[in-house]
């Protein structure tokens, strides 16, 4: 890797992280670092592509505490247009991540005895992916008695999945966080679907939430939305800490960023998850989270409480 593509990548990372990083100071502290790197070619001694990338995403998250931010690199070359997932991300990377291995995120459902549902939910896949999937599991579950839904190992994915899944555990439409783009000064507001495909579980029944550090983005998003609601009783270790969606932009034929351009901010709450994570309301370590939630739903199913 060439000082000339070096010097490339870093000015314009530097440009758009200072014209269109969320948190207009931080992009503006992260744009001064690159192009200081830059004239200085602090990263001269990395010739490898993947790690000249791996070197800058490590740079950028330490200044910025922002989880969301990388660099990447690509060994086919990107399209000079607007990147997309699929231009960052090959079909059959797409597909792994979302993963066949794990029926699209949905890794593990069924009913447990005293009837308690257990949802192992892996990744939020995009509805047009895993709708189906999620019908089916959600549809199993709607006959629980009480549900569990672990999330200790997603590390997040697609709002929509998000939007879809909340539907199942209400009557009717909720509000759920709004997104604030700062490129376009604009608030776009989100609300769970007012129908879904299969059965409802409802809006009466208990539901318990199982987190981790791993638990990260959109995972974050659809607890900390439900607990908000007093939809879900969170159990298990304070999350990750990502409340900032991104897109992909070009850097260099090679190289895309990924860039927290957005924020949710919850309509309860007037806040989010950003750096602090989603607290939960019963704090055990997250390796024991599930046999807390499983003595809280039997509670609960003793007591005839729903």
């Amino acid at each position: 890797m060439s000082a000339e593509d070096r010097r490339g990548v870093l000015e314009c990372a530097a440009d758009l992280l200072e014209g269109r990083y969320v948190l207009t100071e931080v992009g503006r502290s992260l744009a001064q670092q690159l192009r200081r790197d830059a004239a200085a070619d602090r990263w001269q001694a990395l010739t490898d592509a993947s790690e000249f990338a791996a070197a800058l995403t490590e740079e950028l998250r330490a200044v910025s505490d922002d989880g969301h931010l990388a660099v990447t690199y690509s060994a086919a070359e990107l399209p000079a247009v607007e990147i997309t997932a699929g231009d960052a991300y090959s079909e059959e990377e797409a597909e792994r991540y979302y993963g066949r291995r794990v029926n699209h995120g949905f890794e593990k459902f069924e009913l447990l005895p005293d009837n308690i549902g257990y949802l192992s939910l892996r990744v939020f896949a995009p509805s047009a992916m895993a709708g189906d999937v999620a019908a089916a599991a959600m549809t199993l579950l709607a006959q629980a008695d009480a549900m569990i839904v672990d999330l200790r190992r997603n590390g997040g994915g697609h709002s929509d999945m998000v939007a879809l899944l909340a539907a199942y555990l209400f009557d009717h439409s909720e509000p759920l966080s709004s997104t604030y783009h700062r490129p376009e000064d604009r608030l776009t507001t989100s609300n769970t679907p007012a129908w879904v495909p299969g059965r409802r579980y409802g809006a009466t029944k208990p539901v318990y939430l199982l987190i981790s550090p791993k638990t990260f983005s959109a995972a974050e998003h659809f607890a900390y939305d439900l607990q908000a609601l007093g939809r879900a009783v969170v159990v298990g270790e304070r999350s990750g800490g990502g409340a900032h969606p991104f897109e992909y932009r070009r850097l260099h034929p090679h190289f895309v960023l990924c860039l927290a351009e957005s924020r949710s901010i919850n309509p309860i709450t007037n806040g989010n998850w950003q750096g602090v994570g989603v607290v939960p309301d019963v704090a055990v370590p997250a390796d024991q989270a599930l046999d807390a939630a499983l003595e809280l739903a039997r509670g609960t199913a003793r007591s005839g409480c729903r």
